[in-house]
C-alpha cells in the first residue's frame, strides 16, 4: 500500500505595491498565469485593491465589459473576447454563509470552463476546489492616503506547484 502523498508546500510570493496602477499591472501579469479552472481568492480591507487588481486580470484575460465591483449583484459574468476562458467576478461580503449560500451562484459549474475571483470568500468558497491562488491584500487603515500595499500570494494545491509565482515581482 503505498503512503499518500505528502502535503504541498504552497507557493508564496510577496509584493509591494504603491499606486493603482501598479495594481492594475499586477493582475494583468497574473493572468498570464491563470486558465480556466482556476479558482482566485482575494482577501483585503475595504478600499485596499481588489476589484483593482480584478480590473488587470480582466484586461489581461481579454474579456469584455468593464470589471467593477459586483457588490450588489453578488457576481458578475465577463465573457471573453478570444479564446481564452471567460472571468467570473464574484463579491462575497454581503454573504454571511459558507458555500451552501453561493450555491445559487452555481461557481462549481462555472469553475471548470471560467476563471472565478471571489473577493471576500474566506470560510465560503474553498470546499470548491484544493487547488486555488489566495491573494491577501493589506494596507495601511485610518485616516491615512498612504497608497503602500503589502500583497501575499499563496498557490495552494497541485495546480500551483511550481508555477513560478515569483515572476510576478519582476
Amino acid at each position: 500500500m503505498e503512503a499518500p502523498a505528502a502535503p504541498q508546500d504552497p507557493a508564496e510570493t510577496r509584493l509591494t505595491i504603491t499606486s493603482p496602477e501598479q495594481m492594475r499591472e499586477l493582475g494583468r501579469r497574473l493572468a498570464k498565469l491563470l486558465r480556466a479552472g482556476d479558482l482566485v481568492m482575494l482577501s483585503g480591507e475595504l478600499g485596499a485593491g481588489k476589484t483593482t487588481l480584478t480590473r488587470g486580470l480582466g484586461e489581461g484575460l481579454g474579456v469584455r465589459g468593464a470589471v467593477t465591483s459586483p457588490t450588489f449583484v453578488i457576481a458578475r459574468v465577463h465573457p471573453s473576447l478570444g479564446d481564452g476562458p471567460p472571468l467570473v467576478h464574484v463579491d462575497a461580503y454581503r454573504l454571511g454563509g459558507g458555500l451552501d449560500e453561493m450555491e445559487d451562484l452555481d461557481l462549481d459549474v462555472s469553475l471548470s470552463d471560467s476563471v472565478i475571483v471571489v473577493e471576500w470568500g474566506e470560510g465560503k468558497v474553498e470546499e470548491l476546489t484544493e487547488d486555488r491562488l489566495q491573494v491577501l491584500i493589506h494596507r495601511a487603515v485610518g485616516d491615512t492616503t498612504d497608497e503602500v500595499r503589502h500583497v501575499t500570494l499563496t498557490g495552494l494545491g497541485e495546480r500551483w506547484a511550481g508555477v513560478g509565482l515569483e515572476m510576478l515581482t519582476a
